[in-house]
Formats: C-alpha cells, structure tokens, sequence
C-alpha cells in the first residue's frame, strides 16, 4: 500500500472507537478436551535460521514445523519458484512436517543452494516461514605468490599483511613460525583484526625468515598457509626517536558503522620509538564500564549489545614520551528492524471487530508490508470488512469462514521482520474449565478466591450466585476479576456456602457450582510456661489449642528449632509434653506447634536445668595430670601420642587436651594443637614441617582442667616447601610513578623450612601479557618504580624456601602512585535561587587528567562586597565547600543577601587539588533584614513611654521602614491586644501616650525591605504608677477587699510616691505596710512574670526559720495571728520553677500594738447592714432603668459614675472570663469592661480598642496586618460560666452587677 498517503480525517476518532469495541486477544486453552473440534488456522512453531551454512560433509537439514487444526499440509519454494519435492530422490520431507532432508552424499553441492521458503496450510489459512538463505561452507586455497624478502633498519615501523582468501563464514588469523608455535606479541609487535602483522618499531631480535600467517576455517576445521615471509634487521643505521603516528587507521578521522545489539570494534595501532601507548575515550560522554573491554594491549576497544546511545567521536590517543597524537573514529548506529509489538492472534467471534499491529522500529525506519495467507494484501481478495493503516489491519464485523493467516514484514537496508498472526472466526458457546462442585477452604480473616475458568467465542460473561438466589456485584466485599474469579477479601463464616458461576454469551449459558467453607482459625488458649527444674526431676509444658472441629490438627514439638532428641524420656501427649529424669542437655527452648491443613500456631518456653540438692556430700576436685607419654607411628606429617590418665577425683573426664610447644621458633610457648574425647588414651596429631616438637596434655573435668603432665621427648619433622603463601597482599602506590606491593609476612612455623623468600610479581592490567617478579626476602614490602601514573596492576606474592615454592597465589588488583590532576573543570556557571542560596554548574574534567582516584570537587567563594551604595568593598575570607564523587553541580547556601561573589572550581584526587578554573562572580537578589542593632525605652512617663532604636547591622538590600507592634501584659503573663506602628527608614525614636499607669509592656520592632520583615527585637517596659490610689488590700483566696479599718492604723513606705520603672531590673516597687486588728496589711508594686509570689516573716532577732504564705495574683495581703506587742521582720519574694533566680524586696518591720483597739466593728451593727442593703436595692433599680435605655439607644454617664465611685485606675483581672475589670473612658457607647465578649470570645477593635482581649492557645499573639510578630505569651483563658447563652445582645443586668464586684 502507499506509505505516503495522507491520514483520512476523522481516522483517529473512529480508530478510537474501535479500540474501545474491539475484543481482546482470546486465547484458546491448552485443556485437550476442550481443544478437540475447535478449528484453528495454521502456526509456525520451528523453523531453521534466516542465514544457513551447511557442511558439505553432511546432510541439508531445513527445518519447518507448525500446528493447526486441522493438520497443516506443507509445500516449499525455492529461490521463489515451487519446488517440487517430490521430483527430486534426494529430497525427503518428514512425514507431518514440513522439514526437509536432502541427501547431498553423492551430489554437488552448490546445486541446492538458494533461498528456500515453507508454506503451511489448511482450510482456514496459510502460514509462511521466514527466507532461509543455504550456502555451502568453504575454505579456499590460498593463491600462489611469492614473497620477498624485507629488509629494514632498525626502529622503523612494519607491516606484514596476511590477505587470507575469503571463506564462508571468514577464517580464523594467527601468526605462526617453522615449528608450529605461535609468534609473541606484545605492546610493540600486536596482530590487527584483518589479520596483518604490525610492528611499531623493528628490533634486531624481530630478524627471522618463518613469518607465517594461518588461516582456519570453523565450518570444515581445515588450517591454510601463506607463503612464509622473511624479514631481516639491520642495526648499520638506526631509526632514531620519534613521535607517534597511525599505522592503522590512517588520518586523523575515520568513520564505521555498527547495528544495534552487535559488537563494536575499533581499533588504533601506532608506530613510535618508544613505543607508544594507546588510550581511549569517547568525546562529550562516558564509555559503558559494564560493555566495554579492551583487548590487543589496548590497542582494540569492544562495547557489547550497542545501542543508539553508543554512536559519537571515539578519540583513541597515542603517547610516548616525545608527544601524543589523536585519531578520532565517528560511529554511526544503524538497526535492522526489531520487534516493538508483533502481531498477536485474534479470536474473534461473528460480527466482532479485532485490530492487527504490528509495531517495529530500525534505524533507517523500516517499510512496513502485509500479506494474507502468503499474499500480499493488495493482491488479495477485496474484504470490505478490512481497513489497512501502515502498521495497524482493522477487520470490522468479521464473518464466519474469514479467518485467515496475516503476515507482516518489516524490512530495511540491514534485514527484515516477518511474524504470521492468525484470525479465528469461532462461534463456540460458553464452557467452563473450572472443575464442578469444588470445595474451597479458607480462615476467617482470609483472603478467598472462587475460580470460573471459562471458554467460548464471544467471551462469555461471567455472573455470580450465592446459594442460588442472591446475585453477587462488584462491591465490598466482593470483587468479580476479569477472568471470571471471584475474590472476599476478608472471609467470614457468613460468607460460607453454595457459590454458582455462570458463563454467557449470545450462543449459549452454562453454569458450575462451587462450595466455600471459612473455618475457625487454630489458637493457643494456653501456652507453655518458663521452667526451672532441678536435675533429675520431670518437667511437664502444656499446650492447650482451640481449632475448627471439622479441621483435624497434628501437634509438633520442638527443641531449640530442631527435632525433639529421640529419647523414652519425652513423652509428647495430646495437650503436654513430659520431660522424665531432667539432664543438663534438656536445657533449651522448646515449641509447641498446632498444624492444620489450612494454618498453625505456635507457642515457646524456655527450660533451665539447675543442681539437685545433694543428699551426702562428695568432694569434687580437679583430675590429676596424665602420665608416660609416648609418641609411636612416626611420619612425615603425622605421630601418635599416647598417655595414661591420672585420678579423676568423683568427676568424670569430659576431654584431653593436647598441646605443642615449638622449641625452634618460639620456644617457651605452649599452643593448643587438638581436643580428644575422655575416653580416649591415644590421639593422632598432624604435624608441619621444620618444626621442634615437644607435647604435654591436660584432662578437664566439671571442676577443671587438671595440670600439664610432663613434656614428652623432642620430635623433629623435616623442612619441605611452603604450605601457603603471603596474606593480606595489597598495592598501592604512594607517590607518582611508583607502586608499593605489601603482604603480611609468614611466621617461622609457616615457613615449614629455611631460605624463606617471597616471589613478588606484577603487571600492567589489560596491557602486558607477561609478569615482572624480584625475589625479596626478609621485608614485608616491595616498590616499583617507574610505573604510568595511577594504572591498574594485577599483582601475586609467593613464598618459597630452600624446598620449592608454596601453592600458586592469588591475583591482587592495585594501582599505582597518583599525581595531580592536570585540568580544571570547564563551563562554571550559577543559577542563583534565593537571596542565601545559589547552585554552581560545571563540566567534569576529562577522566585520563584527574590522574589519580577521583575524590570530587571543591567550589571556593568569596564575597566581594555588598550591593549597596554606602557599602565599603571589603573581601571576606574566602570559603570552601566539598562535594565526592563525578559531580557536575553543587549548592552554596548560607550566601549574604544583595552581594557580590566570586567563585571557581577545582578537582580533587586522593593526592591533591588541580588548577583553579576561571574564576565566576555573580549577584544574589535582596532579603529580608537583620533585626535592629538596638530597642530601648528612654523615658517613663505615667501614661507614655519612649522608644529608641538603631539600624540592622546588615539590611540585605535597601531598607524601607520600620514596623513596632506593643500589648500590654498583666501579672499573670497574660497579653493584651496588639497594635501596631509603623515608621520610615529614617525614624529611629517614638513617645508613646494614652497608657496605662503602673502596666508592663511588650515591644516588638522589625525592619524591613522589599522583601518583607526581619526578626523581631523584643523590649519589655513599664509606665510609672500613680500612687495617689489607695491599693486595696487582697486575703489569699478571697480577691480584692475594702481598705483595712481605720483604728489605729501603722504606715510606712519605703520609696517615694512617684518612680520610674526600669524596663529591665528587679520585679519589685514601693512596698508599704499597715496593722489592724485582724492582723499586717502587705501592699507592694509587682511588675514581673513570675508565678509563684509569697510573703514570708519572722519575729525580730529570731533565729527560727521563715514562715511563708502563698499569694499568687495578688498585690497585698493580710498576715493574721502575729502576736501582740511583737515586731515582725517582712519581705515579699517571686520565683518560678523555669528561672532558678529567685527575687525579693527589702525587709520591712512591722511592730503590731500590745493593747488591740476596743473601737466598735460598723459592719456588725444592724443599721449599717440595712442602710447596706437599701443602697444595693437603689443602685439595682438604677441599672436596671439605664440598660432599657441602653437597649432603645440611648446613653448614660459611664464617665461621672467613675470619678463618682473614685475607683482605682488599676483594677484586677476578674477571675471568671480572664478580662480586666476597669472602665473604659474613651467612649460612652462601649460594652462595661468585665463583662461577657461576643459569641466568638473577642472585642472588635470598635468596640473597645484598648483593653485585653481573653487569650488562649493560638490566640491573637500576632501582627493582623503583616505576620512580622508571633506571640510569646499565652494565658489559658477560663471560660465564662455562661459561655453556653452567649448571644450578640446587650448584658443582663445581673452581669452588669457582677462587672462591679
């Protein structure tokens, strides 16, 4: 069909309909009772290779086998015309099969070869094989020449060339001399891949008159000759030193082509005196560690399985030490056509619509061919039903007797893709696989899976039944899979029962029965129990199980995870297991595992075996020494001792213990040589070489070991050759162009003789064939020198004496000494991403310069100066950051906002640092400020405070203004609503007014740039108090009470009425004292956070110790019971259990009167009560009147009432909804201080502007505007009594009332 051709609009929509209608691929089960009668078209199921080299020795094999229903017939083409197998004699086809015998004993050849296809057919299609392609294998003669002789001087580069003939498949090259033994090469003399000879330079040792180059061809096993070729070194005028240059390829550049999954060779080979090396790297990427090798002294690189990533620049370097020259090599990958998706086969039933894809890619993109039962597509019988798209067949609504066998070919310049697929036009109805009437098991808690293997053309629809009523859909906890399967994630005993399956399709409906069965799970009710038993006695463990009655458990006991010791003593019963006559080798672990068919359980204790209580006591001692050692069976490598044992003292001998003394190494030193049971009298001992043997043995009993017997007579065995070698061999080079071989030497007992030496030997890895060694002896190192820099060495230490050589060594990997690396890293950029974070890029450096194992990389930077106009330029210390491993790119975080800095990069390997790259600067953007250098408040008024402030020290960018947020905080820490302030750049001083006296304040200050706020300053400070108030007195517990009663009052103040409270310093003020008949009234100013606030007395000049009372959220307090005509030393002291500081005012005396005043108490009188209560009655009827008024608009004097009443400017915090109690006296219209907040436990800025409002957890601690402020205080707010009826309307005059208690 035309590849060119145009999509048809509309194409993609109705393609994706009939993806979404087609059928999936069906396919037909293996089940042989279902196979039989169902139709299938024919299948390819052996065929021989594309490419087929036969041996001319042997019969033509060519395969071709396949399946089908039914029975394919066969036929063949050959070279593609009919080949009529039954004309020739010599051909044979297997009887049903399709495979071909030809018989070419008595025959040529060549006659049959060509290229060969298999057709497959029955009635329903025809499967076609692949192009087999049979050639005969050969082996040629080499042509008749005559070589002359070469004669060269010495130094100069040769070539010998082999120009073998061409055989099929190619021969096999090697270079051999007279005697059949093949020439050595080497770094200088190497062997390229057509076959020639290469020498780098000619040396006078290279004169001989037998080159011979040999050919082997594989398919015949014959070896073919070339005429030999003499060459003569003359050593009269000599080549002198020179630079490398190519032999092979020639030129600079140099190009090849590879296919994909094949093996790229490339090879370079030199000429150069010295003879130079070869190296090899790819430009602008990495080899492939695990697909690369290198072979021919390096002068071939192999990658394995190329893929497109593989093609680019291969740069192969050659050096010596007058100079290097490159040859690049540009490979191009190219792919013969490979399978991304093959056709599969379709089954489809009457009027269904199945897709064909044949999905393949290749390098160029193959061309893309269909055919039909062997025919191409276009020259098929026209079907309507068929759209053909490139690689995708479309077949709508199928009919029965269409199916068919489709072929697609994929081909390109490299090769080709064929694969048949077959369409089965079937109209079976449903049957199901699945045997009937089968019964699943399953613990409660499983998973359970109901099979309904199915089968028929349409795909049948599966339904299930549960005891064939209640229909089953998707959903918890059943879920129907699209094989029909039905799965209860979680089985419970409900979920037992009868199960039907149903298959459907329009030809029919069949159903199968199915049973589950979910059983109790197998527990351990009770388990078994740790034992201590004494020896001797019984131990009984019990395992007590519950399980499914239809289940029939098997009991399994185990001892420390293995099988109980086949004894009469253990006695497993149905629920218990008894141990009789307990030793100490019933000690252990023992398990006790309940099994079933369906699950198990499993339960552990641990048994302890202790001493049995002696009835009589035996004295138990150490066994006495043995005696009359005697060494008799005397060989080279073995003696055997004997001894006789001595008293055991009550206590069996468990073992001997034998031991060696070396009188010839380390005389004085006795070792353990081997153990012997304590029966045995005799022990066979292995010996070593070279060494002075004296024995002694020990016995052990449960007390000890008993004392060395005395030494048996001396026992030479003879030197002999070394036992092993050297351990801990390594190579590691320690300073460039060196290589350290080190090894752990062998003491005198391994030595097994005298002239101990090591053989030390090493080459280059992948590039000497042959091994340097030295003899060394004594030492436990050896050095190399004048090795390549940092190279790998395969590198073995053997030890020898004056008997021969130890075992053959072990081949150590190690690398030679490193230098420093020689290029810095290219291309240094920045990406900046923050104002304190910027990212560095860079090319690593090329592998051969680092020279050495790469460590990583150091990025140094620097900060030049700031950005902004009055900044002085002052470089900073220059700082450096690591990063291991080949990286390309590294993070510097920590940068100072709006700077500039500079960078470079170096590489780092284990010896060092290389060079410096280009050094890079760059510019990070404006952050937020540092917080201000300073806050202080500088002066302290009653109702203002003033504040001063210094600039950040660093601004990080351009300064736009200040922002001062403050809130009052009461005594017991609790926060007062924010407000916030805020100033331009230039303003660093501001009086605050309209405060409260005697309140402490919070102040949080913060710069800011563009970018927004810095940190927080934080300044506390009080306003000064205003001690024309007369401060109530508190009792502890009892909140705030009138003023003590006039009779005799006693006052003293310690400071002046009027002070200033320093922001920071003691929490104290004026303290002041009065005495009454009920007792001393303690006053005192407080500004500090503490929590736990006390006062404590003492009588005056006593030494007992201080009385203590608590008065937490108090500022006076009533002291009762002091003694009259006594003088009182009295101080207040606040601490906390956070600050270990503990504060404390002065000591104040208090004296209290020897006689108490007889003055008569008013509040007891009767009158005063009643004139009280009428008070109290008149000033009801008057709230009460001015809250209807307040609800109908209109206002009442809040302000007279206040200068009225002469209430303190300070009032306490009420204690049932957190608030102050004070007046508010900006505006009339407001809510009365004290009493219920709205519903959402706030006071809207409107309302009450400033006083606190309740704070909680997460409350209002913070700026409502800008976020710079978070709140460092918190007071757990209590709740109002009647939080439940809050509501939005004005206060009931009862609360009015209480806002003034």
């Amino acid at each position: 069909m035309d590849r060119n051709r145009k999509w048809v609009p509309g194409f993609e929509a109705v393609l994706l309909i009939l993806l979404s209608h087609t059928t999936v691929a069906l396919e037909v089960p293996l089940d042989p009772k279902v196979l039989e009668g169902l139709p299938q078209p024919p299948t390819i199921t052996l065929q021989s290779p594309k490419d087929y080299i036969f041996d001319p020795r042997e019969n033509i094999v060519i395969h071709c086998e396949a399946k089908g229903k039914p029975q394919p017939s066969f036929s063949w083409t050959r070279n593609g015309s009919h080949f009529d197998v039954e004309k020739d004699s010599k051909v044979l086809m297997k009887p049903g099969s399709g495979t071909l015998v030809i018989d070419i004993s008595q025959e040529k050849a060549e006659a049959y070869e060509g290229t060969y296809q298999c057709t497959a057919h029955n009635e329903h299609g025809t499967a076609v094989s692949n192009n087999i392609v049979i050639r005969q294998s050969r082996s040629p003669l080499w042509s008749k020449e005559r070589n002359e002789a070469i004669v060269v001087q010495k130094g100069v580069s040769l070539v010998l060339q082999c120009r073998p003939p061409a055989g099929l498949p190619p021969p096999v090259i090697f270079w051999m001399d007279n005697n059949f033994q093949r020439l050595p090469l080497d770094k200088r003399v190497s062997q390229a891949l057509n076959g020639d000879l290469y020498f780098s330079n000619v040396l006078p040792e290279d004169t001989r008159s037998d080159y011979i180059c040999y050919a082997r061809f594989p398919h015949t096993q014959t070896i073919q000759q070339k005429q030999p070729i003499s060459v003569t070194v003359l050593d009269s005028s000599p080549d002198g030193e020179r630079r490398p240059g190519f032999m092979l390829p020639l030129g600079t550049t140099s190009t090849q082509m590879v296919l994909r999954g094949e093996t790229l060779e490339l090879e370079c080979i030199a000429d150069g005196l010295p003879t130079p090396d070869i190296s090899w790297q790819k430009d602008g990427g990495e080899l492939p560690s695990s697909r690369t090798s290198f072979h021919n002294f390096k002068k071939t690189l192999k990658i394995s399985d190329v893929n497109e990533a593989d093609g680019g620049a291969y740069r192969c370097t050659a050096t010596n030490n007058l100079g290097t020259v490159h040859h690049i090599i540009k490979v191009t990958v190219n792919a013969a056509p490979f399978w991304v998706s093959a056709p599969r086969n379709l089954i489809l039933a009457p009027n269904e619509t199945g897709i064909l894809m044949c999905r393949v890619s290749g390098e160029p993109k193959p061309q893309i061919s269909w055919f039909v039962n062997g025919v191409p597509i276009e020259n098929a019988p026209e079907d309507h039903s068929r759209k053909v798209d490139d690689d995708t067949v479309i077949l709508s609504s199928v009919q029965s007797g269409s199916s068919a066998v489709y072929q697609c070919n994929a081909s390109n310049a490299f090769g080709y893709l064929m694969a048949n697929a077959f369409v089965n036009v079937l109209a079976e109805p449903p049957r199901v696989l699945t045997p009937p009437n089968r019964v699943y098991q399953v613990i409660t808690n499983n998973p359970a899976l109901l099979h309904c293997a199915s089968f028929g053309s349409p795909i049948p629809t599966i339904t299930w039944f549960k005891d064939s009523q209640i229909s089953i859909k998707n959903g918890d906890p059943y879920v129907i899979r699209e094989d029909g399967t039905l799965e209860i994630h979680v089985a419970q005993p409900l979920n037992s029962g009868k199960y039907t399956c149903i298959a459907t399709n329009n030809l029919g409906i069949k159903e199968n029965h199915v049973f589950l069965e979910v059983k109790e799970p197998t527990r351990i009710l009770k388990q078994p129990e740790y034992k201590v038993v004494q020896r001797g006695m019984s131990a009984v463990f019990e395992c007590k199980v519950k399980h499914d009655p239809s289940l029939h458990p098997t009991m399994t006991w185990l001892k420390d995870k293995g099988e109980l010791p086949d004894d009469e003593r253990f006695e497993v019963g149905t629920d218990s297991l008894i141990i009789k006559d307990v030793t100490d080798e019933d000690e252990g672990t023992y398990t006790c595992i309940m099994n079933t068919t369906l699950d198990q359980d499993s339960a552990s204790a641990m048994l302890t075996v202790v001493e049995a209580t002696p009835t009589p006591a035996i004295v138990y001692e150490k066994p006495d020494p043995p005696t009359d050692l005697e060494l008799t069976d005397q060989t080279e490598r073995t003696v055997q001792l004997t001894w006789t044992p001595g008293d055991e003292h009550n206590s069996p001998t468990q073992k001997f213990l034998i031991q060696y003394e070396d009188l010839l190494h380390e005389p004085g030193v006795w070792i353990n040589l081997t153990e012997v049971a304590g029966t045995s009298t005799t022990a066979q001992l292995n010996l070593s070489p070279y060494v002075y043997y004296s024995f002694r043995v020990r016995a052990l009993n449960n007390v000890g070991y008993s004392e060395p017997s005395q030494p048996s007579r001396q026992y030479r065995t003879n030197p002999a050759a070394p036992d092993e070698n050297p351990s801990d061999v390594h190579g590691v080079g320690l300073e460039p162009g060196n290589l350290v071989i080190s090894w752990t030497p062998l003491t005198g007992f391994q030595s097994n003789g005298p002239g101990l030496e090591y053989k030390v030997q090493w080459r280059q890895k992948d590039v000497e064939e042959n091994w340097s060694s030295k003899n060394v002896a004594n030492v436990s190192q050896y050095v190399v020198s004048g090795t390549p820099t940092y190279v790998p060495y395969e590198i073995k230490v053997q030890a020898l004496n004056d008997y021969g050589s130890g075992p053959d060594p072990e081949v150590v990997i190690g690398y030679s000494g490193e230098d420093l690396p020689l290029s810095a890293p290219d291309s240094v950029r920045v990406m900046v991403h923050s104002s304190t974070l910027a990212e560095v890029h860079w090319e690593p450096v090329a592998f051969p310069s680092v020279r050495g194992k790469l460590q990583g990389y150091k990025v140094y930077y620097r900060r030049e100066r700031g950005l902004h106009e009055t900044e002085k330029e002052t470089k900073e210390e220059e700082q450096v950051l690591s990063f291991s491993g080949n990286r390309s790119e590294g993070r510097l975080p920590g940068l100072q906002p709006y700077s500039v800095y500079s960078v470079f990069v170096k590489v780092l390997n284990s010896k060092g640092e290389g060079p410096p790259s280009p050094s890079k600067t760059f510019e990070t953007p404006e952050g937020v400020p540092e917080q201000p250098s300073f806050l202080n408040v500088v002066n302290h008024g009653m109702d203002s405070l003033t504040l001063e402030w210094g600039p950040p020290t660093n601004n990080n960018g351009r300064l736009a203004g200040y922002t001062l947020g403050y809130q009052p905080v009461n005594y017991t820490s609790e926060l007062g609503p924010v407000k916030v302030m805020t100033f331009l750049a230039n303003e660093t001083t501001v009086t605050l007014g309209n405060l409260n006296a005697s309140m402490l304040y919070k102040f949080y200050l913060s710069a800011r740039t563009i970018k927004g706020p810095g940190p927080n300053i934080t300044q506390e400070a009080s306003t000064a108090m205003d001690t024309t108030r007369i401060q109530p007195t508190v009792e502890t517990g009892k909140g705030p009470t009138e003023p003590p009663h006039p009779t005799s009052p006693i006052t003293q103040s310690l400071h002046s009425p009027f002070h200033k409270v320093r922001p920071v310093g003691p929490p104290f003020g004026t303290v002041n004292t009065s005495v009454s008949e009920d007792g001393a009234v303690i006053s005192w100013e407080y500004f500090g956070h503490h929590k736990n606030v006390y006062v404590e007395y003492i009588v005056e000049n006593s030494k007992e110790d201080w009385k203590k009372e608590a008065v937490n959220g108090s500022h006076s307090h009533l002291i009762k019971g002091l003694k009259p005509g006594m003088s009182y030393r009295v101080r207040v002291v606040a601490k906390d259990a956070a600050d270990p500081t503990v504060h404390s005012t002065d000591e104040v005396l208090v004296a209290v009167p020897a006689v108490p005043s007889r003055q008569v108490d008013i509040a007891t009188q009767g009158w005063f009560i009643g004139l009280m209560c009428a008070i109290a009655l008149l000033i009801l009827v008057l709230l009460i009147v001015c809250f209807i008024k307040r609800n109908k608009g209109g206002k009442y004097p809040v302000k007279e009432k206040e200068d009225a009443h002469q209430d303190p400017e300070i009032q306490p915090m009420k204690e049932d909804d957190g608030t102050f109690g004070e007046y508010s006296d900006t505006e009339d219209h407001k809510p009365l201080k004290g009493s219920r907040t709205p519903s959402n436990g706030t006071v809207r800025r409107d309302e009450s502007d400033d006083s606190l409002v309740d704070y909680g957890e997460g409350g209002d601690g913070q700026f409502n505007e800008d976020g710079s402020f978070i709140g460092q205080y918190s007071g757990k707010k209590e709740k109002d009594t009647h939080e439940g009826n809050e509501s939005s309307e004005a206060p009931s005059p009862v609360n009015a009332m209480n806002s003034f208690v």
